[in-house]
């Protein structure tokens, strides 16, 4: 059932989503196992059109929030404002109050902004004003975000970075899929066609099932090891932490899941370490000088 829902998924979000079928793939793994999603990429490969079209087809209550320098921690976690009518204060919910939010160059606000997410992505709660206030579930994030070296931007702290279970960089297209992408948008946009494929309560069930699985004792010590080599690499300052080591585990499940499988292999290690461990290390100077970057790291490891 798992697997045919999956498919059905992914054939919508490739209406829409051109040429990039692994992409897809590793999002929804990462929203089976309960997790958030950045993509980092530059502009205009796809991105949003890839948030977008999830939340059109995961049938899941979704917001959009546009970043900008001017955007503030309330915008996102909403705020209280005096009724005079009731003579009381009451609570306006902010852009998280939602089952999917996309959080649309999530670089190009403050620092102070990025970190109301800190919160609303480990607990699924928004605290204001003291008053903390259930999200609903399943809660996901997508975000996007340019690469640093854009003009206004803002690099994420390595305490967000970590909340993300997955980083994932699109890339440019193929030759023969630009034609497909530009054919394909001549007339209209395709996410006003998506259909939707399933629910919230799929989305439960499913990460429920996930959490409930087995992985055997061999399998997981391969990837804690794999995890612990990153902390004790001499070019690594921070390596990857428990939660990285959590997340890693989540997505082996779900890995082996979308594969049809019941149980984990080293395979589903190799297929996603690269994805949820890069983004959470922290390199020394040297390897910034020698032009090393994390995803060389892992990709070797």
């Amino acid at each position: 059932m798992i697997v045919e829902q999956s498919k059905q998924i992914l054939n919508e979000v490739k209406k829409a989503f051109i040429g990039k079928d692994e992409i897809a793939e590793k999002v929804l793994m990462t929203i089976y196992a309960g997790g958030h999603v950045l993509l980092e990429d530059r502009p205009g490969v796809g991105k949003t059109t890839l948030a977008l079209a999830f939340a059109k087809t995961l049938g899941l209550t979704n917001k959009r929030i546009q970043f900008t320098p001017d955007t503030l921690p309330s915008d996102i976690t909403g705020f209280t404002m005096f009724n005079r009518e009731k003579n009381r204060f009451e609570y306006r919910q902010g852009a998280a109050n939602c089952q999917l939010l996309l959080a649309d160059e999530i670089n190009r606000t403050s620092p102070k902004t990025q970190s109301a997410l800190l919160e609303v992505m480990q607990e699924h709660t928004v605290t204001v004003e003291g008053k903390t206030y259930a999200l609903p579930s399943p809660f996901i994030c997508i975000a996007t975000q340019n690469p640093i070296g854009y003009a206004g931007t803002q690099p994420l702290p390595e305490s967000q970075l970590d909340r993300f279970m997955i980083c994932l960089s699109i890339g440019y297209p193929s030759l023969e899929n630009q034609i497909r992408i530009i054919n394909t948008y001549k007339n209209n946009s395709l996410l006003d066609d998506l259909s939707v494929v399933t629910n919230a309560e799929n989305i439960l069930e499913i990460q429920k099932y996930l959490s409930s699985m087995k992985v055997s004792d061999s399998v997981l010590q391969y990837a804690i090891k794999l995890c612990e080599a990153t902390r004790v690499h001499s070019l690594v300052e921070v390596g990857v932490s428990p939660r990285g080591v959590y997340a890693l585990v989540c997505m082996m499940r779900a890995c082996a899941v979308l594969h049809e499988r019941n149980y984990v292999i080293p395979e589903d290690v190799q297929y996603i370490f690269q994805d949820v461990c890069a983004h959470r290390l922290v390199l020394r100077t040297q390897a910034k000088v020698d032009g090393i970057t994390a995803r060389c790291l892992t990709r070797n490891s």
